[in-house]
């Protein structure tokens, strides 16, 4: 969880500059700057030509129909970077500012959900031209009159006509507003949604490790279809446009009257081009047999996977029942918080990680070995020292490892501790001769958070599913054990508002531009991603490098070996299979801690000065 309290230090959190400073680097996604062209007939999304030290950003599916005609179809990243202030332009490469989302000046209306806000950051973002005319929903989750942070963002807000605050609705005591949400009404009658990592403060926005997904843009329904949109059917295929529709829809049903003028208007909008499943959260006592069509919490996250079918280590054993245990795959948490979950692993083991490890396909699995191993992505405080802005970045990553319960829990998830940064003099590498692939954010400190799944726990050159989201690893998050309720039925139990967007490789088969679930014949393979978005589009798996970081021989991006003189089937095959990129936010191969080293702590004392000299104290 993130706590805004300031703590008693030496060094002040450091001003990052001024809002407009975030857009260096960046992708304008800005249509023209001024409202003097006519809007009807909708303007193409086009730049003539992007501004000095900006691109044009295209969505994935606009960017893979520009690619030359090359030996596999390739879709870039369905996530996004955000740009980092003080890297340089190879490390921003395809990456998005908060200019670059909300500068559009056909944006009419803006819902902007969040943890924490900075009114006067928000505004700035806007074209200056129809800044005052937007109207601008900001949604918290300080429902205590007197909140400071409440009364804070009403007397900022209060300065701008066109704001509106709402409050989220918070039954569960312990439970916070952490989804981080942009939703867009645009003057020519499209919708867009941006998903993303960030608070809505400058500090996260400037050099952070943060990441966004941006939906297409959505289309109003023709009026005859807009008649039964109320309809839920718990029957659509998951990563449907129209399955994440009815999830979104009820996610924010779960606000109350809060958000109904958007229900009301978001209702009205083509979702069907929409590629990936809604993984959400929402506060209180969730059943897990009713008809409801929408799961919340590690629930959804264990119904969707169902759907989604990965590349079991037992597939590749040649039906003998023996699993090489080099092949097993695995799944990367890398989050920026880590709360209190318990003495024992009893939770994480048999309700997170049980979740994470469903799929498409029999049960039981082959055998234990087929199940993922799994590993987590926190920082030290040595990397912390090194970030960017040094001490100042701690302040947004917390846990704990000072009392005795804590120190039980540091016990059992110290086996699977890795470095953010991988160069760490101290940590414990796989091999001193396994190529590094550089992600370029090893100094920007990660605010992001990710849940990917690899085919291959060694080479990591596949990709079977990838998470992007605002939940941290806590049971608050994600949900507490089942338990029952009065009538004897199993529940879950949600303290918090999250949100994020699950995808896989099958979801962008398709070649028509349209949303199936994943059910077409073409094969599609997701590889990670580079300092770029887009995975190579030509030439054989062994002249692969861009995507890849460093040249990996004849090892196929799918984890199988690929040998010359294969036959004509099977070059068919390659020709038809659609390769979808996924942008990493760290380097591989990962470094696990070495034995003494600890996660970073906020709360704290750090009396070794970061590389601007300062030190961290907690009062």
């Amino acid at each position: 969880m993130e706590n805004n309290r300031s703590s008693k230090r030496t060094v002040q959190d450091a001003e990052l500059g001024k809002a407009g400073d975030v857009r260096n680097g960046g992708i304008s996604r800005a249509t023209p700057r001024s409202l003097s062209r006519a809007v009807s007939p909708p303007l193409k999304k086009r730049r003539t030509s992007p501004e000095e030290g900006e691109e044009e950003s295209v969505p994935a599916e606009e960017q893979a129909k520009k690619q030359p005609c090359s030996y596999r179809r390739v879709v870039a990243s369905p996530f996004h970077l955000t740009t980092i202030r003080s890297l340089g332009q190879n490390s921003n490469k395809d990456t998005v500012s908060l200019k670059s989302l909300l500068g559009d000046p056909l944006i009419k209306e803006c819902w902007e959900f969040n943890y924490l806000h900075d009114i006067d950051f928000l505004m700035s973002a806007f074209d200056s031209d129809v800044r005052h005319l937007i109207k601008v929903h900001v949604i918290h989750g300080f429902w205590k009159k007197e909140d400071p942070n409440r009364l804070q963002i009403q007397s900022d807000a209060a300065r701008y006509p066109n704001i509106t605050t709402h409050h989220a609705y918070l039954p569960e005591p312990f439970g916070t507003h952490h989804s981080k949400m942009m939703v867009l009404l645009r003057a020519d009658d499209t919708a867009e949604i941006i998903i993303h990592t960030a608070n809505m403060i400058p500090r996260d926005w400037s050099n952070m490790t943060q990441a966004a997904w941006i939906s297409p843009r959505l289309p109003l329904l023709k009026p005859d279809a807009q008649q039964n949109t109320s309809s839920p059917r718990s029957s659509l295929p998951a990563g449907s446009g129209e399955k994440f529709k009815i999830d979104f829809l009820n996610y924010l049903r779960s606000y109350r009257a809060a958000c109904n003028p958007l229900i009301d208007q978001l209702a009205k909008y083509d979702f069907s081009s929409i590629r990936g499943s809604l993984i959400a959260s929402v506060p209180g006592r969730h059943s897990l047999v009713d008809d409801f069509p929408t799961r919340w919490g590690w629930a959804a996250m264990k119904k969707t996977l169902k759907s989604v079918p990965v590349r079991q280590a037992g597939d590749r054993a040649q039906g003998s029942g023996d699993v090489d245990d080099s092949e097993k795959p695995e799944v990367v948490i890398q989050i920026s918080s880590i709360a209190t979950l318990g003495p024992t692993d009893n939770w994480l083991k048999n309700t997170l990680f049980e979740a994470l490890s469903g799929s498409q396909g029999p049960k039981p699995l082959l055998s234990s070995k087929s199940k993922p191993d799994f590993k987590i992505i926190f920082p030290t405080p040595d990397e912390i020292r090194k970030s960017l802005d040094g001490y100042a970045s701690g302040g947004s990553i917390h846990t704990k490892i000072q009392s005795a319960q804590q120190a039980k829990q540091l016990q059992y998830l110290r086996p699977m501790f890795c470095h953010w940064a991988n160069d760490s003099a101290d940590g414990v590498g796989t091999t001193t001769t396994t190529p590094i692939r550089e992600a370029g954010r090893n100094r920007a400190a990660p605010h992001i958070k990710t849940f990917i799944r690899f085919a291959n726990h060694n080479t990591k050159n596949s990709i079977d599913w990838a998470l992007l989201t605002s939940a941290n690893l806590s049971k608050q998050a994600w949900g507490d054990a089942q338990s029952k309720n009065n009538a004897g039925e199993p529940q879950v139990r949600i303290c918090s508002y999250e949100i994020g967007v699950l995808v896989w490789p099958e979801l962008f088969a398709d070649s028509d531009g349209t949303s199936s679930g994943g059910k077409t014949g073409r094969k599609a393979v997701m590889v990670p991603t580079f300092l770029t978005d887009t995975p190579a589009s030509h030439g054989s798996e062994k002249d692969r490098t861009s995507s890849l970081g460093e040249k990996q021989g004849p090892t196929s991006t799918s984890g199988n070996s690929e040998k010359d003189g294969k036959g004509d089937d099977e070059k068919e095959e390659k020709s038809s299979t659609v390769v979808v990129g996924l942008r990493m936010p760290y380097s591989l191969p990962l470094k696990r801690y070495g034995l003494q080293e600890v996660p970073w702590v906020a709360t704290a004392n750090h009396l070794e000065p970061d590389w601007m000299g300062q030190v961290w104290r907690h009062g």
